[in-house]
């Protein structure tokens, strides 16, 4: 869950600054006379959606070489099996590591990382590269960015309490509420979550992305090629009625 919480602001203000360079650089006026607005922002969406999960499969298939390599080069399972019998501490404690992970699915925690990582970046990036769209530069992103990290930072921060209480009311409605989701159902998995729980989450968080994906592609289209006025709220309404 505090993966997904770094690199979905990581990747997210990647994509904002991006917008906002192109903007500013009016290598966008270039862009859009080749390729559609929308098109041109998933373009750009997808992109660093693919290096990140590039870097995360890249960090798994090198984690599991090292930890391979290093359990055959240095590690007798005869010495350790031979000092565990004749050490009942030793005995104990290596049962207690083993019992860790014990009734833990890591098969479905794997996936569901994977999905929440993309569905998640996704909508938030998709609400990033509208606020740099409506902004000139990146000091005047401040008054739009803090209502669309909000909710993540709170998901951030509340982590830990929802661990220790995973069956709560509120760790149900926060790992439902797709702003919320990618952090929270991740910290819930390994105590186990109702299958209808989870596939209710993925299909609201899809929605969502499906809804904010248009809602920030009509703000993108309009706010790209307006320069040198400070967007409010209620121009931002009115690009999204245009």
């Amino acid at each position: 869950g505090v993966i997904i919480y770094l690199f979905i602001f990581m990747y997210g203000v990647q994509v904002m600054k991006a917008v906002i360079e192109e903007k500013t650089n009016r290598i966008i006026e270039v862009l859009v006379s080749s390729v559609k607005p929308f098109q041109l922002m998933m373009g750009k969406i997808l992109g660093v959606a693919l290096v990140g999960l590039t870097q995360f499969i890249l960090w798994i298939l090198l984690t599991v070489i090292v930890s391979t390599f290093a359990e055959l080069t240095f590690l007798d399972p005869n010495i350790i099996t031979n000092e565990i019998s004749d050490n009942k501490n030793q005995s104990i404690i290596l049962a207690q590591l083993i019992s860790v992970t014990a009734g833990i699915n890591l098969t479905l925690i794997f996936f569901c990382f994977i999905f929440y990582f993309l569905a998640g970046y996704l909508m938030y990036s998709s609400l990033f590269a509208a606020v740099g769209s409506a902004v000139d530069a990146e000091a005047d992103t401040q008054q739009f960015i803090l209502p669309v990290t909000i909710p993540l930072i709170l998901s951030f921060i509340l982590i830990q309490p929802i661990m220790d209480n995973p069956d709560g009311i509120l760790a149900f409605w926060m790992s439902i509420i797709p702003f919320t989701s990618p952090v929270i159902m991740m910290g819930r998995l390994p105590f186990g979550v109702p299958e209808w729980e989870l596939f209710l989450s993925m299909a609201i968080l899809i929605s969502t992305f499906i809804a904010t994906t248009w809602l920030a592609g009509r703000i993108y289209r309009t706010g790209i090629l307006m320069y040198g006025k400070k967007a409010s709220y209620k121009e931002l309404w009115r690009w999204l009625r245009y």
